[in-house]
């Protein structure tokens, strides 16, 4: 037997007695670009998530989760290797994931897991470590989508969030051994841009008005890299493509003649005639009230201030209620699924996992999208549920923790010890009323740096590093450092720049104090933590970029 591993059986020694006979599931939940700012558990003022929050009532909410890379194929990759993009290969969406590399579902696997991948994957190669995958090709649609099952391409009817949760749901219901534990991934394609809600959900929040956020007008003084950005709702958001005003007479048009073609094609061809019929209901009365408050004003020559002004403001509205009817979907079918597990008396040994790729931007700094090392993008919600007779606690935790940390969790919640190449450091003793256990303690210490012990999560620093620069919101590559207090990132390439935020004084990154008076002493502490980072993650940029 592989000395890594133990057998099912003693797999759960390390936990409580009563539940050594049941060993534990993982049921992990993942969407693509859930902004924390639009999950009430996280005190959203524009949204209520009740079945999300139903899962943070009986489990952990992380208030302070982050990604190591914000971006969605790249933090798929970290999330399974446990690793950070320079050391799993996967830097950008331009990349292909090598399967052939250690993930932690092949670790669950070959300590007698089984193990399903069912949804959005967005890796380019297929899924390896899998008992059973099914996945959407590419980004997938939200309508009648196209999915290959353990390499089989079909179409199936109807929307893509209640698919996924209907296959994964007959996985569990007609397809999986009753007498093994599982891994089961339910990953959704929602609520990704261009976020095309459930025609169930159409009506939802059209009355509802939002304010702009303080900072929709940001000037992005003293940071170059937010000025070069493209992902501006004022200027970037596409009326067609995104707000969905593609007219049939086709009289309205994109500043993007290729995003128009795209939108159009999305909205009349993916669909049959009745969910056409029942999306023209809706949209086609707004195509209509936008026409006759914006006329001719798209025109190439431009429009008025005033006119402007008013159309981002109606931009905003239009981008707000389809976002967030495509949440209620997603909140919907979370409840779905937690019900399945209550009525099948899966709930008391199964660790529960919501979360998203990464955060997104609701129109802070005047942006849609995510890239950025600022907080709304590199925060992202997580919320974990451990059964009680496992030790799980209720409540919520400030560790600092990232998605690297994923793969050594799951891994040390199913006994399976965590291979020392893992760069992320297990989070199951925040799951636990017991303090750190003897085996996390163990996984951490070769893990230490002089700039902190990172056995205490919530003095903990976290790296982060992006790379897909100009494709396709033209943001700039840059890596940083994140403190429990401190923020600093340095941008390199088209723009060459530091940028520091004290973010107890700055939460919302609006005020670059780097070379500022007074903060000499505290930067060059933290490029010296920085560095740090990079020799124990040797990520190769340390050699490049010396400044």
């Amino acid at each position: 037997m592989n000395k890594h591993f133990l057998p099912v059986g003693a797999m759960l020694g390390a936990l409580a007695t009563a539940a050594q006979d049941r060993p534990l599931n993982i049921v992990y939940i993942m969407c693509d670009d859930h902004s924390y700012q639009t999950i009430s558990a996280y005190g959203s003022t524009v949204n209520h998530t009740p079945n999300i929050d139903r899962l943070a009532e009986r489990g952990v909410r992380f208030t302070n989760s982050f990604v190591a890379n914000s971006l969605s194929g790249p933090s798929r990759a970290c999330m399974l290797t446990g690793k950070h993009s320079h050391a799993n290969g996967f830097t950008d969406n331009t990349k292909r994931f090598d399967g052939s590399q250690q993930t932690f579902p092949k670790l669950l696997q070959q300590a007698g897991y089984q193990t399903a991948m069912i949804g959005k994957w967005h890796l380019v190669s297929m899924p390896t470590g899998f008992d059973y995958w099914d996945i959407l090709t590419g980004q997938g649609d939200y309508y009648n989508p196209t999915f290959i099952r353990n390499g089989e391409r079909l179409q199936r009817h109807g929307y893509s969030t209640t698919i996924t949760t209907n296959l994964a749901l007959n996985w569990l219901a007609n397809q999986r051994d009753p007498q093994k534990p599982f891994c089961l991934f339910i990953h959704h394609k929602a609520p990704h841009r261009t976020w095309m809600p459930d025609l169930q959900d159409l009506e939802l929040f059209s009355d509802s008005t939002y304010e702009l956020p303080a900072n929709f007008y940001d000037d992005y003084a003293g940071r170059q890299a937010a000025k070069e950005q493209r992902m501006s709702i004022a200027k970037d958001m596409d009326v067609v493509y995104d707000l969905k005003m593609a007219d049939r007479d086709s009289t309205i048009h994109s500043f993007d003649t290729t995003l128009e073609l795209w939108g159009r094609a999305m909205y009349t061809q993916r669909m049959d005639s009745a969910q056409q019929a029942a999306w023209d209901r809706h949209y086609q009365p707004i195509i209509k009230d936008f026409k006759q408050r914006f006329g001719n004003k798209m025109a190439a020559e431009g429009l008025s201030h005033a006119d402007s002004l008013e159309l981002n403001r109606w931009k905003y509205q239009q981008y707000m209620r389809d976002y967030l009817r495509v949440i209620h979907s997603v909140d919907r079918n979370v409840g779905r699924v937690l019900d399945y597990l209550e009525d099948n008396d899966l709930l008391d040994n199964t660790l529960i996992v919501y979360t998203s790729d990464q955060g997104f931007y609701m129109g802070e700094h005047g942006w849609f999208d995510k890239r950025f090392m600022y907080e709304e993008s590199f925060r992202t919600p997580l919320i974990m549920s451990l059964p009680a007779a496992y030790g799980g606690k209720t409540g919520t935790s400030n560790a600092m923790v990232q998605n690297i940390d994923y793969a050594p969790t799951f891994l040390e919640a199913a006994g399976v010890s965590v291979p020392q190449d893992i760069q992320g450091v297990s989070m199951l003793s925040e799951l636990k009323n017991t303090t750190n256990s003897p085996s996390t303690i163990e996984g951490v210490a070769a893990k230490q740096t002089g700039a902190y012990d990172i056995s205490k999560l919530k003095d903990r620093s976290l790296y982060y590093h992006y790379y897909e620069y100009p494709d396709e919101h033209r943001v700039n590559r840059h890596f940083g450092i994140r403190t429990p207090r401190y923020s600093l990132m340095r941008f390199y390439g088209d723009v060459n720049q530091w940028e520091l935020y004290d973010l107890q004084a700055d939460p919302e990154n609006m005020h670059n104090l780097y070379g500022k008076p007074g903060t000499r002493k505290l930067t060059k502490k933290l490029k010296k933590q920085l560095r740090q980072l990079q020799e124990q993650y040797d990520d190769p940029i340390r050699h490049k970029i010396t400044d």
